[in-house]
């Protein structure tokens, strides 16, 4: 939209309501509320079995199925799909007269727009949170395959971030800085592809290991030495 509105209303999934309002007040995900405050938002849950909130709730996600989804029935990426979005929101969608308010959505939306609050600088992380403990071998293992890390992190714990584009982001969650680069960056590859290495993670590792004891020359090795 361009903006954040003042309340955003949604229905009691638990990736945002964890006890709905029947149940007495509801109480809403920590990371739903950590977004509600990074945007300015107030969050709103439906209640529940009440046609007036839920039904508009729910007449959007059936608009946008029974219209857009069984006209588009395949994507080649998230990407394309998008721009197929895009382009229907444009001459579809967007040019239409709203059931409801019986106004052209695009012209209502014009009119609405200036009262929409400013977007953050930082766009919030959507990322699949979870934490893996480095292997001996420099190795995270991650959706049934190894991706390397820095040698000095063997056996901590670390943080990774899996994004919807695929991406893997291993960061220290003692000394977390989101204006820092990560430790590491992959890419999610299938197992059958193999496992995922920089050298470079395991360059001290190899210098460790490549150290070995020199033993005194023997008189022999000496004169041979010399002789050469």
């Amino acid at each position: 939209f361009g903006g954040v509105t003042a309340e955003v209303l949604v229905d009691n999934q638990k990736s945002t309501v964890l006890i709905p309002s029947n149940q007495g007040k509801p109480q809403f995900n920590e990371r739903f509320v950590d977004l509600a405050g990074r945007y300015g938002f107030t969050p709103r849950a439906c209640r529940p079995y009440r046609a007036r909130t839920k039904g508009k709730d729910e007449r959007m996600v059936g608009y946008i199925k029974h219209n857009f989804f069984v006209r588009y029935r395949s994507f080649e990426s998230w990407a394309h799909l998008n721009q197929l979005a895009e382009q229907w929101l444009r001459e579809e969608a967007d040019p239409r007269v709203h059931g409801t308010v019986k106004e052209v959505v695009i012209e209502r939306f014009k009119r609405e727009q200036p009262l929409l609050a400013a977007l953050p600088q930082q766009r919030y992380d959507t990322s699949y949170l979870e934490c893996r403990q480095v292997a001996w071998d420099c190795y995270i293992d991650v959706r049934g395959n190894r991706y390397s890390v820095p040698s000095r992190h063997v056996g901590e714990l670390l943080d990774i971030r899996i994004g919807l584009d695929g991406s893997l982001r291993v960061y220290d969650p003692l000394n977390f800085d989101p204006n820092q680069p990560p430790l590491a960056i992959h890419t999610l590859r299938d197992a059958r592809e193999g496992w995922v290495t920089v050298p470079e993670h395991h360059a001290a590792l190899w210098q460790t290991t490549l150290k070995v004891e020199q033993r005194p020359l023997t008189v022999y090795e000496e004169v041979s030495r010399w002789n050469s």
